[in-house]
């Protein structure tokens, strides 16, 4: 049946929310989709529901047609399960911890790799079993320090998460592939553009992963791409092509300190001695399980990246914290590459762009001092060779040239992640013994893959995105719009009322959820709420139009509405909602 504004919940507002930041905040606030109750908290109402679960129908209609098959789990899991698998310490504090009764720890699941691998390890045996994918669409938790961006990061949010068990890291290529191209036909249904690049694991861990982003200008991930389109990557994960190195360059002077009192930071040193950061060298202290003291060095103006430090030392270094660097002799703020030659408990590792021949200026390892004229073949290659190492080891930036080595330059462009997909391995399986029978009955682990989709941030990705809204209002694709026909009467009353009721049984009955505008309001008012809730397709039906069987009919985006014979409306609005 049609839905009437007046008997639904559409609260629209004229004015924009201090609290919200970027469109999607703003204009779902607006448009009457979502309250907020607290921080990071959100009520979905009639129309953002509508929405959320016309998204859900189309992930579960592909997750179905991989033959993956849902389930439910608890969204309360045992702590133990976490502890088991490291994940605990990994998470860190975005972890909701609550204790129950009897004092005992549960966590607010912000992720179910544990369950599932648990329900796993309670029925698959043998692998005839397999290849089995396990999927749910779930309330998720995650205690974020700063929610904000309104769904975009909110400490509560709905997620698809999928899980594949395979016997072989070849049925596990399969799987992966299997709901890769499923994600695709996710997101092009779903109406918002996306890329797909190359991604860290994070806690999650595991190998080969993707990410499935929504470019838009106020994204929060940073994706580098080249202007030949065979790569793209996150920040974390974008490499570069081998950049030399020119570590044998002559001294451009002698060794000269210099007194920085208080100057904690390169922009600190950079103003007081008049140096340009990409002449200081940033050196960084970290720490590994099996490694020991690590210096991190990098150019003054360029960031480190620590998953490529971890690549590079085979280890899992991470920066140390400061109290524990001081305690083992670091001069913090003060640390320069050429303290290797006074310890043996240190290894050096150098970015390519840092390694140069040219002047520089780094840390003096005494607090309150810095140096100017350090050369890398003087003060450091000489005293230590055999623990340094020269790789790609910052975050790659705009301008780059492409890991394909192919004259290829890497751009940066911003977007927003709806969907990640990883390649687990036995990650999981070995730590909570998922092992079965293989063919030959040999007890093998499992190998795993996950596959998460945020369901909530299809929603705003599609608003955030380019053509997602404009000055008044949301654009939505037709096929996650709350409605995809609105009808407004200018007044719904005798004749208008009558052709509007019929008008929206008949375009229900060909599959068209249809809004009927019934409020007394004037057209105006009607108008403007039309396109701030950005329904594909607004009919207009006045008594002037219908005088000749007319009805007028406006695309959101369209400058000026169409005058439609009433009797062409319903493959009138086919046609436009085909093509949003």
């Amino acid at each position: 049946m049609p839905t009437q504004w007046s008997k639904t919940l559409i609260p629209t507002l004229r004015q924009v929310p201090a609290e919200a930041e970027v469109p999607s905040h703003q204009l779902m606030l607006r448009a009457g989709m979502i309250r907020r109750l607290g921080s990071g908290m959100y009520d979905y109402l009639p129309l953002g529901l509508r929405s959320l679960r016309k998204v859900m129908a189309i992930i579960r209609q592909e997750m179905d047609q991989t033959g993956a098959i849902e389930v439910l789990l608890p969204t309360l899991q045992p702590i133990e399960l976490w502890e088991k698998t490291g994940r605990r310490t990994a998470y860190g504090d975005n972890l909701f911890v609550v204790k129950d009764r009897h004092n005992r720890e549960l966590a607010l699941g912000p992720t179910h790799e544990e369950v599932m691998t648990e329900l796993a390890c309670g029925y698959i045996e043998s692998y005839r079993q397999l290849p089995l994918t396990l999927y749910q669409i779930q309330t998720k938790f995650r205690d974020e320090f700063r929610p904000r961006f309104g769904i975009l990061r909110s400490r509560e949010f709905q997620m698809k998460d999928a899980y594949s068990f395979d016997m072989t890291t070849d049925g596990l290529n399969q799987s992966y592939r299997r709901i890769y191209d499923a994600y695709c036909r996710i997101f092009e249904r779903c109406g918002v553009p996306y890329r797909v690049v190359e991604a860290e694991a994070g806690p999650i861990g595991g190998s080969a992963n993707h990410e499935f982003m929504v470019p838009s200008p106020t994204g929060e991930d940073l994706i580098l791409e080249s202007d030949k389109d065979n790569y793209a990557a996150n920040m974390e994960k974008c490499e570069t092509a081998v950049r030399q190195s020119n570590p044998d360059g002559p001294p451009t002077g002698v060794l000269e300190k210099i007194h920085t009192p208080d100057c904690l930071t390169i922009a600190d040193v950079c103003k007081l001695a008049k140096i340009k950061p990409k002449h200081m060298l940033k050196s960084l202290v970290c720490h590994g399980e099996t490694t020991g003291w690590v210096i991190a060095v990098v150019r003054g103006d360029h960031e480190l990246n620590e998953a490529k430090l971890r690549t590079a030392t085979g280890d899992d270094v991470m920066l140390a914290a400061d109290d524990d660097a001081r305690r083992a002799g670091f001069a913090i703020g003060f640390v320069g590459p050429q303290l290797g030659k006074d310890r043996n408990d240190v290894q050096i590792v150098i970015d390519f762009d840092a390694m140069q021949d040219q002047f520089w200026a780094t840390g003096a390892n005494e607090t309150d001092y810095h140096v100017k004229h350090f050369n890398w073949h003087r003060d450091v290659i000489i005293h230590l060779p055999d623990r340094i190492k020269i790789t790609d080891l910052r975050n790659a930036i705009d301008g780059d040239p492409s890991p394909k080595n192919d004259g290829g330059v890497l751009r940066e462009t911003k977007g927003i992640e709806v969907g990640h997909v990883f390649k687990l391995g036995c990650r999981y399986s070995e730590d909570l013994g998922l092992c079965v029978l293989d063919e030959n009955n040999d007890r093998k682990a499992l190998v795993m893959g996950c596959y998460g989709i945020g369901v909530n941030r299809i929603l705003a990705a599609a608003i955030e995105q380019k053509r997602g809204h404009d000055q008044n209002g949301i654009i939505w694709p037709a096929s996650i719009a709350p409605y995809q026909v609105l009808i407004t009467p200018i007044k719904y009353e005798g004749e208008v009322k009558e052709t509007t009721d019929q008008l929206a049984m008949e375009l229900e009955r060909n599959g068209h959820d249809v809004l009927i505008d019934d409020r007394q309001d004037r057209p105006g008012v009607k108008f403007k709420d039309a396109d701030l809730i950005g329904i594909p397709v607004r009919i207009i039906i006045g008594n002037k139009a219908l005088k000749d069987a007319n009805v007028e009919i406006k695309a959101r985006t369209a400058e000026k509405p169409t005058l439609v014979a009433i009797t062409s409306v319903t493959a009138h609005v086919m046609e436009l909602v085909s093509l949003t």
